[in-house]
């Protein structure tokens, strides 16, 4: 119990509540506490009986049985991993920018979903996390099946790769990775790398509740540093430490 306990204390915080929220409600889903269908996205539900909280349990419900259950555990490593290297990495010390970043990306996503009719929204928030950490951490050698070595900027690509091969489908993939294109374009490429305005900026009422910190738990990846100082500059943050890059499969 110990050592569970120091695991789960390692758990940066707001990947903490994701990745808990996901289990909880994916097992509430599954034993029937709550009917299923309240929890996925439904686009009549939400518009006209306004069942508003049908955008935020889409993201944290999967609907596991003994087709799907493989998929999910792998999505639930996924986010565990990805989620905590990008929040102990670019986002070191500065949790209201991390949250910002999930908020952005499930409202764009929940969005695309209600255009296409997906109804499940998990991996497609889990994608949008990896494909913003490949990114950043772009010319890192990561491992995938089998020992195959890549650049991790190709890992988001692979991923949609192969679930396409295993089981003909790709739609949740390609949305999470546009989406995560969208908010790495927003945030940093357009206006740090080509000299365009910032569109986006993480809202004060976040800074109130999750305070900027010096130092952080540790560090995954190490952004450009064109990007250092603006991110150094966030009302409330200090210097961070951004660490290096970390291969996929390392713990």
């Amino acid at each position: 119990m110990s050592d569970i306990g120091d695991w789960i204390g390692g758990i940066p915080l707001i990947t903490r509540y994701w990745f808990f929220l996901t289990v909880g409600f994916t097992i509430l889903g599954k034993i029937g506490l709550v009917n299923p269908y309240y929890l996925v996205l439904l686009s009549d539900p939400f518009f006209k009986q306004f069942q508003f909280w049908r955008p935020i349990s889409a993201m944290l419900f999967y609907p596991v049985n003994p087709m799907t259950g493989f998929h999910y555990l792998v999505n639930l490593y996924f986010l565990y991993q990805y989620s905590s290297r990008l929040e102990t990495g670019l986002f070191d010390g500065r949790p209201a920018d991390y949250l910002f970043l999930l908020l952005f990306n499930w409202i764009c996503i929940a969005i695309a979903s209600l255009t296409v009719g997906l109804r499940v929204l998990m991996v497609a928030g889990v994608m949008s996390v990896i494909y913003i950490w490949a990114q950043v951490n772009k010319d890192v050698t990561v491992s995938f099946l089998f020992g195959t070595q890549f650049k991790a900027f190709y890992l988001p690509w692979v991923i949609l790769l192969f679930n396409l091969i295993v089981s003909g489908a790709f739609i949740e993939e390609l949305i999470g990775n546009l989406v995560g294109h969208l908010y790495f374009f927003l945030m940093y490429k357009y206006p740090l790398d080509l000299g365009g305005r910032s569109f986006l900026s993480t809202p004060q009422i976040l800074y109130r509740w999750l305070p900027n910190r010096r130092g952080g738990v540790s560090g995954f990846g190490v952004p450009p540093t064109s990007w250092r100082r603006p991110a150094e500059e966030h009302p409330g943050g200090g210097r961070h430490n951004w660490g290096r890059g970390f291969r996929l499969g390392d713990q």
